[in-house]
């Protein structure tokens, strides 16, 4: 445990406002304001003290996402989440003995007629008889149900930016509350991870349903992101999609989640962070009293399952009338490579900003995009992933010619082409990012948890900003000469058919 001294708010300011090779000489300056404690079963704690204002700001971030789940389960990580909003044993139910015994009958109705409809030769009457038993159960459970009162009582208790996120790599819960009303988060987020309810869970199935269709069926983009991940990605479980297949979100079971709940949300993979006007021997009482009541449980499993090596460069096409888009990767490193910093500036310098080079030459100077991005580490950063390069061609500008200017700027950085100065402002860039996430108790409560929970220290947040203070332009001609080559990428596009095509499609 690291002993608080209270500092003036000023002095908290002018450590954000000093210059990223400064951040490392300042890190035991800045500790002073941090209490770290791990409890008896495992779960860590990271208590930031800024008495800005009287308010706090709570994040729970869970070591677990859309990588991590099991083979036929894609989008349970994203489903669990929803759950957890659903209240607890005492909270959003009128009879949680009741509710619960329906909730089992509801599950097991909900499996029987899975299991009919997946059998080798499902009888229909029989698959309609056992909609309607599942669909009778649901609705009796609904009569015990009080809908949002989690959400309620936090709202009225002054609590704002209540929510939630899944990616590939982790998950995350979050919100703030006036520091007089922190026993209220304790006593709620420990109820809600501590004892699960799987309220509602076939009606938010259907939610969750309407936010694939939003997101990726009725979403070009959308649609090319999820197809192109499934081609670059072999073997790792990045080129699944963290929403789910269809068929995965409808035969997730509440069996199925409670058991990925029991597998993956042990207090060991859990990091929370505390930022604001709070006391962190209060806060360690209240952690010891509320969470140390979770029982430690089995360690999470690591994941095991490695990318193989690409044996040459991947393309497709899907045709349809829509918006053109291109969109290209090449294979990258994880966080904790040491290549991982350069290949986020080269990101940087050649896509960020209106001064950058692919939006000076794609969209300002030869008029063939309206939009392009470049960036590092995408679906996650946890493991390696991708080197990415979206790009939205103007009218009448082929795909092709979309494809060969934005070679050619790759080519550039490959042939050393990047100037000290592109490098310079990148930093700076990345310096003045880095001070604006750390502006609010949201903010540090969120990159300290990540970075605890993820790679080991909440110091990683301040030190990889030294990473990339000690990237030279060599450095960046390196890793794109290393990384940017064609064995090493992916391709894909979406076109509009011809008129032909649409015609001969109209009259079939």
């Amino acid at each position: 445990m690291i002993d608080i001294k209270h500092r003036s708010v000023l002095a908290l300011f002018a450590l954000f406002l000093l210059p990223a090779s400064m951040f490392a000489q300042n890190l035991e300056t800045f500790e002073e304001n941090v209490t770290e404690f791990t409890l008896d079963n495992g779960l860590h704690f990271i208590i930031i003290e800024r008495p800005v204002a009287p308010v706090a700001s709570f994040v729970t971030f869970v070591d677990v996402g859309g990588v991590d789940e099991p083979i036929g389960n894609t989008g349970i990580a994203h489903i669990f989440e929803h759950m957890a909003f659903k209240g607890t044993h005492e909270i959003g139910t009128t009879n949680w003995e009741e509710e619960s015994r329906l909730i089992e009958q509801v599950d097991d109705a909900y499996k029987a007629w899975l299991d009919e409809k997946y059998s080798s030769d499902p009888d229909q009457d029989k698959l309609d008889e056992l909609w309607e038993a599942f669909i009778t159960l649901q609705d009796q459970s609904k009569e015990y149900v009080v809908g949002n009162e989690f959400t309620q009582i936090i709202e009225q208790n002054g609590g704002t930016g209540l929510n939630a996120f899944t990616s590939a790599d982790a998950t995350a819960y979050f919100y703030s509350l006036p520091q007089n009303r922190a026993e209220l988060w304790f006593s709620l987020e420990s109820d809600r991870f501590l004892n699960p309810v799987f309220r509602e869970f076939y009606v938010e199935k259907d939610v969750i349903f309407e936010e694939r269709r939003m997101r990726t069926d009725s979403s070009p983009v959308g649609r090319l992101v999820e197809e192109f991940l499934s081609v670059a990605f072999s073997a790792h479980p990045y080129g699944r999609p963290v929403i789910g297949w269809p068929s995965d979100i409808e035969t997730t079971t509440i069996e199925d989640t409670r058991e990925f709940y029991d597998t993956y949300y042990s207090p060991s993979n859990l990091s929370i962070a505390i930022a604001g006007d709070v006391d962190p021997d209060r806060m360690r009482e209240l952690a010891e009293t509320y969470f140390g009541r979770m029982p430690a449980g089995e360690p999470a499993p690591d994941l095991m399952t490695q990318e193989i090596d690409q044996r040459g460069e991947r393309r497709f096409i899907i045709e349809e009338e829509s918006q053109p888009f291109f969109l290209s990767g090449y294979r990258g490193v994880s966080q904790e490579h040491p290549d991982y910093a350069a290949l986020q500036l080269v990101g940087s310098i050649i896509s960020s900003g209106r001064t950058s080079r692919l939006y000076q030459t794609l969209v300002e100077e030869e008029q063939l995009a309206i939009a392009v991005q470049a960036f590092n580490g995408f679906p996650g950063t946890k493991y390696p992933g991708l080197f990415l390069t979206l790009a939205v061609p103007n009218q009448e500008v082929a795909l092709e010619d979309i494809e060969n200017a934005i070679n050619e700027e790759f080519e550039k950085v490959k042939n050393g082409d990047i100037t000290q100065e592109e490098l310079d402002r990148a930093l700076t860039n990345a310096r003045a990012n880095q001070v604006r996430s750390l502006n609010s108790n949201a903010g540090l409560a969120l990159g300290f948890a990540q970075a605890q929970a993820q790679q080991g220290d909440w110091r990683n947040v301040f030190t990889s900003l030294d990473d990339l203070q000690q990237v030279t332009l060599e450095d960046l001609q390196r890793v794109a000469q290393t990384y940017f080559v064609e064995n090493n990428r992916t391709v894909g596009m979406i076109k509009n058919k011809s008129a032909d095509e649409v015609a001969e499609a109209s009259n079939e």
